[in-house]
């Protein structure tokens, strides 16, 4: 029994001086928006107050436009994944990007809540703010899963849908980035609210690309970043213990246009439930990118914007 002892101790022991040594190499303090600003928020960025939050967003184009582009990123990005989409639409629409709670320099949600009921809200919020009645609401991932919420819980608000490689059905990833599984381990995800290695960031981005070599520096440095924000790191792991999916039935009573666009090296989110929104959406029209991933809007801004302004008839 002592040498049972004695080697459970050294065991937890051994736990504890790794544990340690993580921390102190890869220890990373929270930053506050004031840091990360001068970087991620330089003009057209303002801060408006909606639902208690000081929210990042960009409004960009003519502001005479009726029906204004809305557009709502992903788990764990920011408004700058569109940057590609504002070069090309902004010329002839207004383009409303901004930072969902939990994410970006927007940070966490005063309550916690990060139900999809909570982000269609928010959204919704925005657009009373900035005196929106009605947009075309497009969403990569997390952001196209809200996207359709909007379009079903306040139809009368959004004149066309565009869905990119968008959440919706339940998962059956091929693939899911280190940074997703660490966020969903109890224990683990504790620790990295105290640290984080860019590695994981590196990895976890790289995963979402159906074309790694194109992640540059400087977007690790993005994600990376941003994730330092303060609260961002937990709100990740409370975003993640809260339902994904579950009224997938309600989309099949989307009647607005709607334009899928979908990259065929999804791994997170495959191409077969882009076909799934194809069938179940009416009269919707389904664009594949072979080469590209889990973010083709951000991966090749281009050819997906291209398809864009063929769906919104823009010369």
């Amino acid at each position: 029994m002592k040498q049972v002892a004695k080697v459970v101790a050294w065991l937890l022991a051994t736990v504890l001086a790794l544990v340690l040594l993580t921390v102190a190499v890869f220890w990373e303090r929270d930053r506050t928006v004031a840091e990360l600003a001068p970087r991620w928020a330089q003009a057209p960025s303002q801060m408006i107050e909606v639902m208690g939050m000081q929210v990042h967003i960009r409004d960009e184009g003519p502001r005479d436009d009726p029906i204004p582009i809305v557009l709502l990123h992903g788990t764990s990005d920011s408004l700058h994944c569109w940057n590609g989409w504002v070069a090309a639409l902004s010329p002839q629409r207004r383009v409303i990007r901004f930072d969902l709670p939990a994410f970006g320099l927007t940070g966490p949600q005063p309550d916690g809540d990060y139900s999809i009921a909570m982000y269609v809200r928010f959204v919704l919020a925005v657009m009373d703010k900035l005196q929106v009645p009605r947009a075309v609401v497009g969403g990569n991932s997390l952001g196209g899963q809200i996207a359709w919420g909007v379009a079903v819980a306040a139809p009368q608000r959004v004149e066309r849908l565009i869905l990119v490689d968008a959440a919706g059905y339940p998962l059956q990833p091929k693939s899911v980035p280190i940074g997703f599984q660490i966020a969903r381990l109890p224990g683990v995800r504790s620790l990295m609210e105290y640290v984080l290695p860019r590695g994981v960031i590196e990895s976890s981005v790289r995963n979402v690309y159906g074309q790694p070599e194109k992640v540059t520096p400087e977007l690790v440095d993005r994600f990376f970043e941003l994730t330092l924000r303060e609260g961002n790191r937990k709100a990740l792991a409370q975003r993640m213990d809260q339902r994904l999916w579950g009224d997938q039935d309600k989309i099949k009573t989307i009647r607005q246009p709607t334009l899928i666009l979908w990259g065929a090296q999804d791994r997170l989110v495959p191409l077969e439930n882009a076909e799934k929104f194809h069938a179940d959406i009416a009269g919707s029209q389904l664009v594949v990118f072979d080469a590209l991933g889990h973010v083709p809007h951000e991966e090749d801004p281009q050819a997906t914007a291209l398809a864009v302004r063929r769906f919104l008839q823009l010369k």
